[in-house]
């Protein structure tokens, strides 16, 4: 028998080869091609169970190359989904909205964020942790990531909401994971089975003091990362244990995650926005600062790149915002009339405050501008006084990645430095050292991200034509993520690891650290049924295969 013909008889749900789905399911929003051998949409939890049970049994022949990788929205920009062997599509069936309590959701990954958000907000409820692609992406691949965005900076990322995950583990059962403390703990500890050992292992691997001093050596400098397994935030393994906060980002690798319970809050309703023209990247060092000691919701920017490609497609900014093009066009001459006399500037800084009364929220954005206009920098800057009036700027910080991925033709948007973190503090120098770095090489690229965390997002666009591209990325990688480490950041402050970052997770976090991350795996899942290549065990070659460019 074929394995779909094996997989039909142990699963209820659909099992689909056909070359259309399996060529839909080879690419994700990365530079990756990975054509997978069949993909599952399982049912329920049950069918979950059945495939990994499956995969585990294949798996005691020697040398079995079968494995399992969860899929949801295919967002992703590191290759994360994407495997040789099985896919599992969660959003066919797996899409549910189980409770919705007075503070919290019950929820299935395959539930797309904007429906999760619909229904929340009956409730005036959400989850602050949405991404810039709110509109496409899915709950499940938030947690896997731990997804963060623009309200980060006053609410955190996901890891903060995902307060309990139902996953299914290398034994082809699902397992419940929430925070443990004390006498649970102790219990737990003491339980005889898979689970306990489970508890033992992890609690023993960050409890034991040279590893706890490996772990406090080496754990992010930077508030905000994706990269890595998280052991510096799970407790010490004596007081408290929290496996669920190691499965959020852990990309899938160590198992399945089936249902997830989020903690909710009540977004304060009234807005207002200064926008900030910055023709000088030196002048961050005072900016930074500056509006940061205001504690801002949101505190986003994007570059002169961005800012050219989102005029030049003013139709499609109009649809996303199901606003009119003349309208829209309207709204923009002010920013059309001060490129043409004064230039584009170099970034423009987006600083959002939200509040109780509009009346509020607009005296936190009038005050901060006020400071900026008495400065020594000479910005321009304006004052958006409510939603509505912000909404073009958000426009053109969400849909950057958008308009560069779907419009320029003959170009493939190139997302690997795409994700990088610093101190924000150090910005006025690490930012032109990274322009001088960029600068050596031919790119086209946008440049996006959350200034008040340090987390930037740079999209190159390269020639996929071109003899060097290959050589390019591996080259220009490897010297932005020294500059980043140099500067003691992260790689990866929401994206993940994926394909694209995990040969340099080593080169982050030191070859003991590193050795942690592989024993976690080890622990999880000894015999890499789940999504294996991601976080640990790829080398820079085995990257460079699976790029969907010609390698020359």
């Amino acid at each position: 028998m074929s394995l779909s013909e094996d997989l039909r008889a142990v699963v209820r749900g659909e099992v689909d080869d056909t070359p259309a789905t399996l060529e839909k399911n080879s690419r994700d929003a990365s530079l990756f091609r990975v054509l997978p051998q069949v993909v599952v949409r399982p049912l329920d939890v049950a069918d979950v169970c059945a495939a990994v049970a499956y995969v585990a049994k294949a798996k005691e022949t020697p040398k079995s190359s079968l494995s399992i990788t969860a899929r949801a929205a295919g967002t992703d920009m590191s290759g994360g989904p994407l495997n040789d062997s099985i896919i599992l599509d969660t959003t066919a069936h797996l899409n549910k909205l189980l409770e919705l309590g007075e503070d919290y959701a019950m929820v299935e990954p395959g539930m797309y964020f904007r429906d999760f958000d619909k229904e929340t907000k009956k409730k005036d409820l959400e989850l602050p942790s949405y991404t810039a692609s709110r509109e496409l992406n899915t709950v499940g691949g938030m947690a896997a990531n731990n997804s963060g965005g623009e309200k980060n900076l006053q609410y955190g990322k996901t890891a903060r909401y995902a307060e309990e995950m139902e996953v299914v583990l290398a034994d082809g059962k699902p397992h419940t994971f929430k925070n443990l403390f004390g006498d649970a703990l102790t219990a737990k500890l003491a339980e005889a089975g898979y689970e306990g050992d489970l508890y033992r292992r992890v609690s023993a691997l960050v409890a034991t003091p040279v590893h706890a001093a490996v772990i406090e050596k080496n754990k992010p400098y930077v508030e905000k990362n994706s990269s890595g397994y998280a052991l510096w935030d799970i407790g010490d393994g004596v007081r408290n244990l929290n496996l669920a906060r190691l499965m959020v980002g852990a990309q899938g690798t160590l198992g399945i995650i089936t249902k997830i319970k989020y903690k909710l809050v009540h977004p304060k309703p009234f807005a207002a926005m200064t926008v900030i023209f910055v023709k000088n990247l030196s002048q961050l060092g005072v900016l930074v600062p500056e509006v940061l000691k205001y504690q801002p919701d949101s505190f986003e920017s994007y570059d002169d790149h961005t800012f050219s490609i989102a005029m030049k497609y003013l139709p499609e900014l109009a649809t996303q915002m199901k606003a009119g093009m003349f309208s829209l066009g309207l709204s923009f001459l002010p920013e059309l009339w001060m490129a043409l006399t004064g230039g584009i500037p170099k970034l423009v800084l987006i600083v959002e405050f939200r509040a109780d009364t509009q009346a509020e929220a607009l005296q936190k954005a009038e005050a901060l501008a006020a400071e900026v206009r008495n400065n020594q920098t000479h910005e321009k800057v304006r004052v958006a006084k409510n939603e509505a009036a912000a909404r073009k700027y958000w426009a053109v910080r969400r849909e950057s990645f958008n308009l560069l991925w779907k419009k320029i033709r003959g170009k493939r948007t190139a997302p690997f430095i795409d994700d990088f973190v610093v101190p924000p503090a150090t910005l006025p120098e690490f930012l032109p050292k990274l322009e001088k770095i960029l600068s050596t090489y031919d790119l086209v690229y946008t440049v996006a991200g959350h200034v008040g965390d340090g987390n930037f997002h740079i999209i190159p666009l390269v020639d996929p034509t071109r003899a060097d591209t290959v050589r390019v990325i591996d080259e220009l990688s490897h010297k932005v993520y020294d500059l980043v480490v140099e500067y003691r950041g992260s790689i990866s402050g929401e994206h993940n690891d994926g394909l694209i970052r995990t040969p340099y997770v080593g080169k982050m976090f030191g070859p003991e650290m590193l050795a942690l991350f592989i024993e976690v795996k080890k622990i999880f899942d000894p015999h890499n049924i789940f999504n294996p290549g991601k976080k640990v065990g790829l080398t820079f070659a085995d990257a460079i295969a699976k790029l969907d460019l010609p390698v020359r």
